[in-house]
Formats: structure tokens, sequence, C-alpha cells
């Protein structure tokens, strides 16, 4: 990933935004992610891009950060680059509660702060 360019990157953190959206639909509880296989499926998918997401803005922290850091404070970004390292080393930690609060609460907001650093690219 790190050999995208950081429009690509962001186009991908928007796509993967709209994949979590799409999945997240049907689920109305943290407890929707438990209660069978298909949320135990969209569990692991949101997860796993929630991840990617990560490992993107990370990328381009390392290359382009004044992209990021124009409308948004570090902090911000760094707390995404986080859940990534905890998504990526602590799975067996992972909380459906926590996913489900990110993707039910902060998800909008990501998109927004991802829109106006493509827009303004």
């Amino acid at each position: 990933m790190d050999k995208k360019n950081t429009e690509e990157l962001l186009e991908y953190i928007l796509f993967s935004i709209i994949l979590i959206e799409k999945r997240f639909t049907s689920i109305c509880t943290n407890d929707d992610f438990l209660s069978d296989a298909s949320g135990l499926e969209k569990l692991d998918a949101i997860s796993m891009r929630l991840q990617t997401i990560g490992e993107a803005i990370k990328n381009i922290l390392k290359t382009d950060k004044i992209t990021l850091l124009k409308y948004t404070p570090s902090e911000y970004w760094n707390n995404i680059v986080k859940l990534r390292e905890i998504i990526s080393h602590h799975y067996i930690d992972i909380d459906a509660e926590i996913v489900f609060e990110i993707c039910d609460e902060e998800l909008a907001e990501l998109k927004e702060n991802i829109l106006k650093a493509k827009n303004n690219k």
C-alpha cells in the first residue's frame, strides 16, 4: 500500500468507508455482530477495512501529512493509526462494542475529513 500516492490512498479510504457503511446497515446493536455467523463475518470484514484505513492514513502521514493536517489535528489521525495497531497486533482483544461505536458515531466524521482532504489535494 505504501507505493500508492496520496490521492490513491484517499480514494481507497473513501471506498473502504463506503463498504463499511453498506456492511453496517443491518447492524443495529453491537450484539448483532455476535449473534450469528453473518454478524461475525461483518465484524471481521469491517475490522479489516478499519485496519487498512489506518494503514493508508499511516502511509499518508509518512509522505504527505500536510494533506491530512490542514483541517484535522494530528491526534485525530494518530488515533486511527492506533486502532490499526490494535487490530493488527491484538485482534483477539477486538471488542464488538467499540467497532459498533466507531461505525455508528465516528465513520461519518472520518468520511467528511477524507472528502475535505481529497477535494483540497
